[in-house]
């Protein structure tokens, strides 16, 4: 059922170096591509790295990580109000889970690397969009990317979609050919997850629906 595997999905933070086999992939990919769009447009192009190809690009965008990001969809200007509570709660869960004390910069940052390692996994998707498609092209995207995710957790396969790694949307043109009208969207890390990694070991809260729906009846 899909409300089960809502439940089972969850943003992977460390995984093992087992690759997941091709054909497994294309099922992720094939299901995936189901994703209602805007007029059918199907927006996303989605540009997968395996093997020496994401060892390069992982230490590519690791070397990448120590100037200014400068992504193609601007980030958050910032974060209020609730949404900076559950942002703040979710840092402090993963740090608390790996170890990271409070104040602890050179630890915090080692964690916050792990993103351009892709935490360790053997494979990486870069989804774009048509860039005059514009804020729709992002919208259709977001949804296939929760599709790729759900299908992955369908087929055993854990994943994170990463925003990071669209902070430096130069180095993924260089390394996946990824065309200049096109723009990076995230990074999804995909793989076999190691169970016994601690960043692995807790699950994010959802608000409850009185605090996200309004009902008009009348």
């Amino acid at each position: 059922m899909l409300a089960d595997l809502l439940a089972r999905r969850y943003s992977c933070r460390g995984f093992r170096g087992d690759e997941v086999p091709r054909k497994t992939i294309v099922r992720i990919l094939e299901a995936a591509q189901r994703t209602p769009s805007w007029c059918n447009a199907q927006p996303w192009a989605v540009a997968i790295a395996s093997g020496a190809a994401t060892d390069r690009l992982r230490a590519a965008m690791c070397r990448a990580a120590t100037a200014a990001p400068a992504p193609d969809i601007p980030f958050p200007r910032e974060y209020r109000g609730v949404y900076r509570d559950r942002r703040r709660e979710c840092g402090v869960q993963l740090y608390e889970s790996v170890g990271v004390a409070r104040g602890d910069d050179a630890a915090a940052h080692r964690q916050r690397m792990e993103n351009f390692r892709f935490f360790g996994a053997p494979h990486v998707a870069i989804v774009s969009t048509d860039e005059a498609l514009g804020p729709y092209g992002i919208l259709d995207c977001g949804a296939f990317v929760n599709n790729f995710m759900l299908a992955a957790r369908d087929e055993g396969i854990a994943a994170i979609a990463q925003a990071a790694l669209a902070a430096y949307p130069a180095v993924l043109r260089v390394h996946l050919n990824i065309p200049e009208g096109r723009l990076i969207v995230c990074g999804i890390s995909f793989g076999y997850e190691d169970e016994r990694h601690p960043a692995n070991a807790f699950r994010t809260r959802r608000a409850p629906l009185e605090d996200v729906v309004t009902w008009s009846d009348a």
